[in-house]
């Protein structure tokens, strides 16, 4: 295996594109993690902690739409869920850099 902060780097980062084209948060890291898993030191982990953000991101937008239609609180969650969307891929990214474990708040464990 080899070491390669920069394609760590890349994965997280890859989970902004969503910002561009609307979709592919969870499809890009995916696709990268199912690929260089058995290649890249620590990319397992790495994958692992960015699919299973990810996946909780989308069951914590479903739990905002009836909130959203009950009383608005879900507003205020699907705010928060971008802040968190947006923040957190870039500080696990610098994490990346230095070679440390990022971890993810709030992520449900999935994957294991």
């Amino acid at each position: 295996m080899r070491q390669d902060n920069q394609l760590l780097v890349i994965m997280h980062l890859s989970q902004l594109v969503t910002l561009v084209l609307g979709f592919g948060s969870l499809l890009v890291p995916l696709v990268i993690w199912l690929t260089q898993k058995d290649k890249v030191y620590q990319m397992d982990e790495h994958g692992k902690n960015i699919v299973n953000f990810q996946l909780s991101l989308i069951v914590y937008c479903l739990l905002c739409i009836p909130l959203m239609l009950l009383c608005g609180i879900g507003i205020i969650g699907f705010i928060i869920i971008g802040i968190i969307s947006l923040i957190f891929p870039i500080i696990n990214a610098i994490k990346a850099s230095n070679g440390e474990v990022a971890k993810y708040p709030l992520s449900l464990n999935f994957i294991s």
